[in-house]
């Protein structure tokens, strides 16, 4: 195998999420300050609120349905659908999921960079993921007419699969990938930069988000109330 492609497909997966768990762990013990999504509402909120809603709806999609499509093995599901009807199903919803999301973080980034005010209070780091998050779901869409065309037998989708279930079970193999078209490659690549990048960016935010979901089934919390002696009649006070 090419040594390029190894690097990529067979290390840069485990040195990115090396990053992406140690990085977000470091920054929210040093740099808990920092740990904010830098809502810029105050300063223009029309378009935010068309744009916020369609890429988080998008994009929360669009990263369940990669997570659940692409490590959940073929003999779980096999029985209840076929590998041909599942890549069907993926390209379908991922497609309009993609569409609602792209829709969403253009106007995000047109608003971030076409209003001055909102473009001088904004770091570089927010512009520039801003544009790599762009950029990766133009790779995603790009990706469909090729998942459409694979649709008979699914074989992307199966080799897609298999290559991601054997990162996270430590056993890689990049060989499968070398027949991959290269946009779902260049789609993988730019995934994994994401990761690489996201503890040093805004994203980090997303934390939060799943915190608050486990905050929604927190235990309840007790609250006994305490009686107060107070004095009988004829008593003078005392002091509490």
């Amino acid at each position: 195998m090419n040594p390029v492609h190894n690097f990529f497909f067979g290390v840069y997966p485990y040195l990115c999420l090396a990053v992406f768990l140690l990085g977000s762990l470091i920054r929210f013990d040093r740099d808990q300050y920092t740990w904010k999504s830098d809502s810029s509402q105050l300063l223009r909120a029309g378009q935010l609120r068309w744009g916020s809603n369609l890429f988080h709806i998008g994009i929360l999609f669009l990263l369940f349905g990669h997570t659940v499509g692409l490590l959940t093995p073929h003999a779980l599901y096999e029985p209840f659908i076929s590998a041909q009807h599942k890549q069907l199903l993926a390209i379908v919803s991922g497609g309009t999921a993609g569409l609602i999301c792209f829709v969403g973080l253009t106007l995000l980034l047109h608003r971030r960079l076409s209003d001055p005010r909102i473009r001088l209070t904004s770091r570089r780091t927010d512009i520039a993921i801003l544009v790599i998050l762009w950029l990766q779901l133009c790779l995603g869409l790009i990706t469909l007419p090729f998942s459409f065309a694979d649709r008979a037998d699914a074989h992307t989708m199966l080799v897609l699969a298999d290559w991601a279930q054997r990162i996270v079970t430590f056993r890689p193999d990049a060989s499968g990938l070398l027949g991959v078209e290269w946009p779902f490659r260049l789609h993988i690549v730019l995934g994994m930069t994401i990761f690489l990048l996201f503890p040093f960016s805004r994203l980090v935010h997303v934390w939060s988000g799943f915190a608050s979901v486990a905050y929604v089934f927190r235990p309840y919390q007790l609250v006994r109330s305490r009686r107060l002696n107070l004095p009988s009649h004829g008593q003078s006070a005392r002091k509490l």
